[in-house]
């Protein structure tokens, strides 16, 4: 009896693995449901460092992931963005950091020389090693959050370092959700008398951001930033 339990165990173990979705790949109900793969796990394709036409060599595709490599020469950084604009959608992808390490999830973007960086008209979800990075002081610059405007360390719940996070953000007609690993870290209105406080009591007051999310479209950017980060099942579906 106890044998053929753990031939059974063993079996089952073996079957649901073989049933584990490959990474960076839609099943059929995720097809038919509409979900688009952002990032095919082999090139980079669909995505352009901010204000140029390629993507800069710090960005690299290694064994399935996007890796931003810190290593590389400055020259070949930037934040990626999408060719494509988006406006109401589900995106949903997976990201991890080197220990110390500091990225984020910037959305509608306006792709413009007049604005010189993804963060002048783009909010983020911040990605953070929430124990080491150095831009670990303000609760709302932890991981998951909206940064700089809201979410605190009772939400931000990022897995060990070296591990896989996986992202929910939703965004339909202006109304934004974020989920890290199953938590809701944000939820709320762009451009309501709330958000218009919470944009007052940041650093995105400042003349320097007059154009800061206020259009609820645009392009989705994985930030440049100190350390190194990596990303894979990067898909979107449109609502």
């Amino acid at each position: 009896m106890k044998k053929t339990l753990i031939v059974f165990t063993a079996f089952a173990l073996l079957s649901g693995a073989a049933v584990a979705q490959t990474p960076n790949t839609l099943t059929k109900q995720e097809k038919k449901q509409g979900w688009k793969l952002l990032f095919d796990g082999k090139t980079t394709k669909g995505w352009h460092t901010y204000l140029r036409d390629t993507v800069g060599s710090k960005w690299q595709v290694v064994d399935g992931a996007l890796v931003f490599d810190q290593t590389k020469p400055r020259s070949g950084g930037g934040d990626i963005v999408t060719n494509e604009m988006y406006e109401n959608y589900e995106l949903n992808l997976e990201w991890k950091v080197a220990k110390g390490s500091n990225s984020g999830i910037i959305f509608d973007i306006q792709e413009d020389p007049k604005y010189g960086a993804t963060y002048l008209t783009g909010p983020e979800m911040q990605v953070l090693d929430n124990i080491d990075a150095s831009d670990n002081k303000k609760e709302n610059h932890l991981a998951g959050c909206l940064y700089d405007m809201s979410g605190d360390a009772t939400v931000s719940k990022p897995v060990p370092v070296g591990e896989w996070n996986k992202v929910r953000l939703i965004q339909n007609k202006g109304h934004l959700t974020f989920y890290l690993n199953g938590i809701k870290t944000f939820e709320g209105q762009i451009g309501s008398e709330e958000w218009n406080k919470l944009v007052a009591n940041s650093k995105f007051k400042s003349e320097a951001f007059a154009d800061f999310a206020k259009v609820a479209k645009g392009k989705i950017a994985l930030q440049e930033h100190p350390g190194s980060s990596q990303w894979r099942n990067i898909k979107i579906l449109p609502l």
